[in-house]
This record gives C-alpha cells, structure tokens and sequence, in this order.
C-alpha cells in the first residue's frame, strides 16, 4: 500500500476522537464527577475499597472526607503486597506492570502501579491524542510518510514474582501496538537498550537513512542526540539530513531553557514544537494548539484530579479543592485518583491554571523542587524562563543547572547559589549575572520582595560548571540518559555541595 494512502487512513482514524474530546470541554466537570464515581464502583472489593467502605461513597464530598490525602510511602506496603503477586489491593483487574520512577529527589525508586486500563486508557490513549490533535491543527501534514525518532529511558524489564517493572518507557515500548512500533525508530530492541553511549551509536546507525518526520523525547537527553548526529554526519542542520521533518513532541523537563538551540539546529519556519504532561503516574495534558506553551487538561482517561493551593500545602490550614474550583493564575500542587489504583496521590508536581475553559495548565515545577527558604516562593518555572532571557541577552547557551540556598549566618544575609554548565559560555558573565536577577524579580513579586536593597537576599552567586559534569553526577548515580532529570531548584544544599565537590 502506497505510503500516501497510509498517511491519510492513520490521519482519518485518529481523528475520529476528536468527537470525544469535544464532550469533554463542553461537560468537564460532569466528565470528571462521574469517572470519579466510576473508579470507586469499580474498586468496591479491592482492600483499599472495603477498608473506605467505597461502596457507601455516593458524592465527592464524602469521597474528601474519607480518603486521606497520600504520598507513595502512604502506599507503599500495598503496592508492594501487588508486587509480591498479591491481587484486588488497590485496583480491581491484576497487575503485573510497575513503573519503577528514575526520580533524582529519592535515592530510593518508586513502583508506580501501571494496570491493564491505565495503558490502554491512559498512557496510549495520551499517545493517539496527541497526534489526534497535531493531525486536526496541521490539515496538510505528512507525519506518517516517514518515521517519529523516539528517545525513551535506557531500562530493561526485570521480573519479580511473576511482576515486571522498567521504566515507564520501556513498559509501553514493551506492551504496544504493531503499527505504532511500524511508524516509529529505532528499533524496540535498540531502545531498550540499557548502555547510554551505545545505544546513542545504535540509534544514530538506524536513524541517519530513515525518513524522519518527527521526534518524541525529553530535551535535554534529546539535544545530546541530535548535536551527535549532526557531529557524525557533518550536517549544519537537521533539516539538511531529515528535509520532512514537521514536529517535535517534548516533555518531561521544560523547554525554555533549550529552546534558542532547538531554533539553531532545525531552520525551518514552518516546524512545529508540541509539549505533553505525562509521568509514570499517567498522561496528563496536551498542547492542542499550535505556537502554544498552554497543555490542555485531559479529562476522560480515567484520572481523577484535585488541587492544593501552594500558599497551604503543608501547613495546618492546606485545602483542597476539586477542578470546578481552581483559579486562574495560582500555583497548586496536584493531586489524582487514577485507574491504577492510586488514590488521591500527590503527584508532585505544580501546575497553574491559564485557562478555566477549556482547562489548560502549565506546569510550573516540582512541590520539593522549589526555593522557599527566605519566603521568596522561587519556582522552576521562574528559573527555566529567567534563564532563557539571560542566555538570549548574553548568545549563551546551557546544558544544566540547579539552584541552592545560601543560608544566613550570624550577620550574613541569604542568597541563591547556582550551577550552571553551558555549552557556549556567555560573553559577558557578568551581565548574564544581572539579566538573571533582574528578570527573577520581575518574575516573582516575593523574590523581588527579598532582594530589595539586598534586604533579606544578597545577589545570585553563579558557579561555571566544568564540561560534563552534569552528565558525570548522572553517571555517578546510574541514572543517564531517557527520562532523567537533574533536580532544579531546592532547599537544602546536598545536589550542589556534591556538584561542587565533583566540579573539584
């Protein structure tokens, strides 16, 4: 069959759902209220069901104020009896799939329970979406003419007790369907490949005589790849090597940071830039509109969302509130009821809300991965777009950076200490140093409050990481390559002392 009747058959059925989707943004709240009914009918005989006396839980209000809010130590002893092979704990159909977390906050890795519908529902469903929409917004793509170039985490699949766990990468690679592994490269088998630098060279090898059409993978493992395949080819560009290339589909960290260098190695004005919200937990968000940095909330795949306010996350007074009463502009931490037997779990992640209808958010970081320690509330969010700002004023560009306090001694006044490693050096450190403090402040009003006349916060201090040594840390603690992430910002010192001490 003739590529071009495959391209339009694939764009036909994958359009199909935009019916659905539609349902949803005219109903969200009643879309919502009624899942959350469905998964507790659903897990009435789950032990976790019988010890809330789910089967008596008729509105959301008695949902709240029965079920406890809860992180993964919370579930833990009951996600590891469904690890041992033990069944109807948390969730109604077995499971046998966990996503084992490749978080840098714990050196202790988290099993996410992944279960049959969570993958069908949840995960893959987030998958056709996203091409659902992209393929609604751009009537003249040619997507499926060629390949996607996916770079997924570097974890194999390990066995324990009849039970399998990997990263969530290698799970969906694992379980999914025929033709999705048809439109895609590399191969499964070089994908789950566990060895970052040769798989690296095995990708490059199979990829450079494909026709890509498009990417999927997070940025910064993702540049790595690409400035590699440019430096193997002797390509300028991308475009030079890959001509049909349309869209990159990117999560996982943010893309400010990284996008000056994205512009650099793919010329083309007409290329598209597409960011998802998912994790090891689910698929969350989509971006359903082109040139956007808005992700609109996916409501029907079987995820149950509920919101703390940032200003009372953690404290006596925290609140919680259900999606029919966010507000716009204001930071939460999300919490979600899943379809693999995750019930009101903090995910850990920060969003805000830029759009009320449809609901569409941002993620603005992590609830442990902020800067709070002088009540200045400094986000991800603020830092990655500050940073964006400070490299385009200066032609610089990064490959990582965290923040960390600088705590008050007797006399001394706080501040923020950085580590940053930049790919091309700025030209003039200094005024990188007060494009960087400048815009934090005009970013956030708290930050702005503590550096007033160095009130309560001295000037930023910036330490010039040496050449890989983001990627040597990684090393250091077997977590390269895929969906890694280094940890941004924090409120304690221990990511930046052990940089400083490697930097040394």
């Amino acid at each position: 069959m003739p590529l071009s009747i495959i391209n339009s058959i694939a764009s036909w059925f994958l359009k199909q759902r935009i019916h659905q989707i539609e349902l949803f943004l005219k109903y969200p709240n009643e879309v919502q209220e009624e899942l959350l009914m469905n998964l507790l009918r659903s897990s009435e005989n789950t032990l976790l069901g019988k010890q809330y006396e789910y089967s008596s839980i008729k509105s959301y209000a008695q949902f709240a104020e029965r079920i406890p809010i809860s992180s993964y130590e919370d579930l833990e002893p009951m996600i590891e009896r469904t690890r041992q092979g033990e069944q109807n704990v948390l969730w109604e159909t077995p499971i046998k799939w966990f996503a084992k977390s490749s978080g840098t906050t714990n050196a202790k890795s988290k099993f996410i329970p992944v279960s049959t519908e969570a993958l069908e529902d949840c995960h893959y469903k987030g998958s056709k979406d996203l091409l659902c929409l992209y393929l609604n917004n751009n009537e003249d793509s040619e997507l499926f003419l060629g390949k996607s170039l996916r770079l997924g985490g570097s974890s194999q699949i390990y066995e324990n007790n009849n039970t399998f766990f990997g990263d969530l990468s290698a799970i969906l690679i694992e379980n999914m369907p025929i033709w999705a592994e048809f439109s895609s490269t590399p191969s499964n088998k070089i994908s789950l490949m566990s060895e970052w630098e040769s798989k690296m060279n095995a990708i490059i090898k199979e990829t450079v005589n494909e026709n890509v059409t498009s990417f999927a993978g997070v940025p910064s493992w993702m540049l790595v790849l690409m400035n590699k395949i440019l430096e193997e080819t002797g390509k300028n560009n991308l475009v030079e090597l890959w001509p049909n290339l349309e869209v990159y589909f990117h999560g996982g960290v943010s893309f400010d940071p990284y996008r000056e260098q994205y512009h650099k190695i793919l010329p083309k004005n007409n290329f598209k830039y597409y960011e998802i919200y998912n994790a090891s937990e689910g698929f969350f968000a989509i971006q359903d509109l082109n040139y956007s940095s808005d992700l609109l909330l996916m409501l029907d795949y079987g995820i149950f969302y509920e919101f703390i306010p940032m200003d009372t996350y953690g404290t006596s007074n925290q609140k919680v509130v259900r999606l029919a009463d966010v507000e716009l502009f204001k930071n939460y931490a999300m919490v979600i009821t899943t379809n693999g037997g995750l019930w009101r779990y903090l995910i850990g992640d920060t969003v805000r809300f830029t759009s009320l209808n449809p609901y569409r958010i941002r993620v603005t970081g992590r609830t442990r991965h902020h800067i709070n320690v002088f009540g200045e509330e400094l986000m991800v969010e603020n830092t990655d777009q500050a940073l964006a700002k400070a490299c385009k004023a200066t032609q610089a560009e990064i490959v990582d950076y965290t923040v960390a306090p600088i705590f008050m001694e007797g006399k001394q006044k706080g501040a923020h200490e950085w580590m940053i490693e930049f790919k091309t050096p700025p030209q003039d450190l200094m005024h990188f140093h007060q494009v960087l403090d400048n815009t934090l402040q005009s970013l956030n009003s708290d930050y702005e409050a503590k550096r007033y006349n160095n009130m309560t916060l001295n000037p930023l201090v910036i330490n010039v990481a040496r050449e890989n040594l983001f990627y040597d840390w990684l090393k250091q603690r077997n977590k390269v390559g895929g969906q890694n992430k280094i940890p941004r910002l924090s409120n304690q010192r221990e990511y930046l002392e052990q940089l400083k001490e490697l930097q040394n």
